[in-house]
């Protein structure tokens, strides 16, 4: 399939998505967002997810495999896969290679916070034979504890910290901690608090930040504020902006955005701003902005929101080819008469050929063959004419046809 083939598919494919209204739900933009190089997971965080996924489905040996690969890149997860590699092993009855790969976590990553779980785990391996088809039904007891949560809560909580203490499958713990969140108790809170602070595994924080977010309160977000300040993880500060964009706490997105000192966090904290609706904090930023690199951050989160009024107005009055050309370049992603009409009148009056031809990529890409068919009426230039008749003749469109028929008509 030809390149320009391929361009007109993501058009019509945005286009049915609803963009062309210049919308976009919040997990279309995490799709776009997901394109961004700070955004990116490597191998080492897919193999993670696939042994998450085989602990939850109780398929151990798929689970010590994958969480082996994990370990052997030696990533940031690189412990944690250690300690459920040990897991799974264990689960399996493989004691001593469950035990080598515990000293194994405990050798390498000496300053690891799963080490308290391996810990446990060792005490657990070491002290019992396991018989994979005889374990104890964990999720039965996770119901039992919901329901005792219900009906008392002072004797339900207790032991639902000693259930995300032990050693239960990923899957299970996250629940447990979903219990807990649900719980207007103020002995749970502290618990979610604690663990979000980082005094469970970084899985399980993870967890916590992002039901602090979706609880949204002002405590809470206060909360997470004084984890992102005291944090020297960049993945728990992602989380916590992830977490600020669900509970709209913009002002503390703007002000990361503002000084966050690694780049990559402070673009994903442009991003969340973006999908959290602060189009106001966006343009703030962008009158303040000297950067072109952040600037086109800024225009990409803007197009994220919807905002091509504020699109168009940058466009108009910027005179940075670069960013220019990211502005066109977004409002072709989001359609609609509207933009197309603005991106028409800026080509009337636009002298540089490289600014001109981004016009007519952005409206090939919005299927806008009216438009394309006006310009390639004026065009006074035969080879600019015929890249404009060029994406004419592969659209399809009825005004397109007519078109192409009028010039073999000639």
């Amino acid at each position: 399939m030809s390149r320009l083939r391929v361009f007109l598919s993501i058009a019509f494919a945005l286009s049915a998505a609803g963009m062309v209204r210049g919308q976009i739900s919040e997990a279309q933009a995490q799709g776009f967002l997901a394109q961004k190089p700070a955004a990116r997971h490597g191998d080492e965080d897919k193999l993670y997810e696939k042994g998450q996924n085989a602990l939850d489905a109780r398929r151990w040996d798929d689970a010590a495999q994958y969480f082996g690969e994990a370990a052997a890149d030696n990533g940031p997860h690189a412990d944690g896969a250690l300690y459920w590699k040990a897991y799974a092993l264990n689960k399996l009855g493989r004691r001593e290679e469950a035990l080598a790969t515990i000293k194994l976590l405990r050798d390498t990553h000496a300053g690891s916070r799963w080490l308290d779980d391996a810990k446990a785990l060792e005490i657990e391996v070491s002290g019992r034979k396991v018989n994979p088809d005889a374990e104890p039904d964990e999720d039965l007891k996770l119901m039992a504890l919901s329901g005792l949560m219900n009906s008392d809560p002072e004797r339900a909580i207790p032991l639902l910290e000693k259930f995300l203490q032990g050693n239960q499958p990923p899957k299970l713990k996250e629940r447990a901690l979903f219990v807990l969140a649900q719980s207007d108790s103020a002995k749970a809170h502290q618990i979610l608090e604690q663990i979000a602070r980082g005094s469970g595994n970084p899985d399980l924080q993870m967890k916590a930040i992002h039901y602090l977010g979706v609880m949204g309160s002002k405590e809470n977000r206060q909360i997470l504020s004084d984890v992102y300040a005291s944090s020297g993880d960049s993945n728990v500060k992602r989380a916590i902006l992830h977490a600020f964009m669900v509970s709209g706490d913009r002002d503390r997105l703007l002000q990361a955005a503002k000084t966050e000192k690694n780049a990559d966090l402070r673009v994903e904290a442009i991003h969340q701003l973006g999908i959290s609706g602060g189009q106001s904090e966006l343009a703030q930023l962008y009158q303040a902005e000297s950067s072109v690199e952040v600037k086109e951050t800024i225009l990409h989160a803007m197009f994220v929101g919807g905002n091509s009024e504020k699109l168009i107005e940058i466009l108009r009055a910027e005179k940075e080819p670069r960013l220019r050309k990211a502005a066109i370049h977004s409002l072709g992603l989001m359609g609609g008469e509207h933009t197309g009409a603005a991106l028409a009148a800026l080509y009337g009056s636009e002298s540089d050929p490289s600014i001109r031809g981004e016009i007519v990529n952005a409206l090939f890409i919005q299927g806008n063959a009216k438009a394309l068919v006006a310009l390639a009426r004026k065009e006074t230039n035969p080879e600019t004419k015929k890249a404009i008749v060029g994406k004419l003749s592969i659209m399809g469109n009825k005004d397109a046809t007519e078109y192409l028929m009028e010039l073999l008509n000639k």
